[in-house]
């Protein structure tokens, strides 16, 4: 049965900030929830987590209330929040506890992840001596050290370098495999294209596109051009292709037809134009974003 939120709403005074959103997801993986800065994606994730009371609508998880006693939860806010002078160890031991866990499993489940996310030698110093990444890797340990069934991650990547960045998506991978429910929010959209399955997407508390990530893309149809080249084309590109982006080896054009990408393909070989790659393709989640909830 898994998750539901249907027809979920909440009100603060005269604004409605969620408007009758809806939620389903019946098999583990990533659900994107989407919006810009004031969509109503932390009030929706806040009241799934019970944290604020909904004013209409049913939330759900297999068919019983979102709550400590019904479902292992975990949530990672935007807004961190460690303890800047305890030290790591008894921070992690004291979430744990807090989520029911038993001293010598905490104690073991700390000091694993630690290894695992590279933050062993911090384990009994101040947090504020780690830097901006690893407490956001402390933060996300606090997040899953219980082993959640669902888990809500608010910006999970902000802050962080490639590196740390790659560790957390391979924990994200391996909670994937281990049949974990995620909600994911993220104006990355790269990353929500790489882990979501389906999303929804908010404007000012409405649904204004939801269902499968591929099914919408598919729907715009293949209208954006990639070339890349390390010589100067914009000569032989015709009136009607719009720049969307240039790049130190080549272009992206938004164009009208599939028909008119290949009349100009012929005409760049006919110049003796080096291509490194011509490419038709779906619109990104990006530009699909700045479509529906760009002002």
């Amino acid at each position: 049965m898994g998750l539901k939120l249907e027809n979920v709403s909440k009100t603060y005074g005269n604004k409605k900030v969620v408007d009758k959103i809806s939620i389903y997801m019946n098999k583990p993986g990533v659900y994107g929830l989407l919006g810009a800065n004031g969509a109503g994606k932390t009030t929706t994730m806040r009241m799934l987590l019970n944290i604020i009371q909904k004013d209409e609508g049913e939330i759900s998880w297999n068919g019983k209330k979102v709550c400590k006693q019904n479902v292992r939860f975990g949530y990672l806010p935007e807004e961190r929040g460690i303890y800047a002078k305890a030290k790591l160890y008894d921070q992690l031991m004291y979430f744990a506890t807090l989520k029911g866990m038993k001293k010598e499993e905490a104690k073991n489940e700390a000091v694993e992840w630690c290894k695992k996310l590279g933050l062993e030698e911090y384990l009994y110093k101040p947090a504020e001596q780690l830097s901006k990444g690893n407490q956001q890797k402390v933060q996300l340990i606090i997040s899953i050290i219980h082993k959640p069934e669902l888990l809500i991650l608010d910006e999970p990547f902000s802050g962080l370098d490639p590196v740390n960045t790659k560790i957390i998506k391979e924990v994200i991978n391996d909670l994937i495999k281990q049949g974990t429910y995620i909600i994911l929010s993220s104006h990355q959209m790269a990353v929500v294209e790489e882990y979501c399955q389906d999303i929804i997407m908010l404007k000012h508390g409405k649904t204004v596109l939801q269902g499968n990530l591929n099914e919408i893309k598919k729907s715009y149809g293949r209208n954006n051009l990639l070339i890349e080249t390390y010589q100067e084309i914009e000569n032989y590109i015709p009136n009607n292709f719009k720049i969307i982006d240039k790049k130190a080896n080549g272009y992206e054009f938004k164009i009208q037809k599939e028909e008119d990408a290949q009349k100009l393909l012929e005409k760049l070989v006919e110049n003796k134009i080096i291509i490194q790659k011509f490419e038709l393709k779906e619109p990104s989640l990006q530009e699909i974003f700045i479509d529906k909830v760009g002002e």
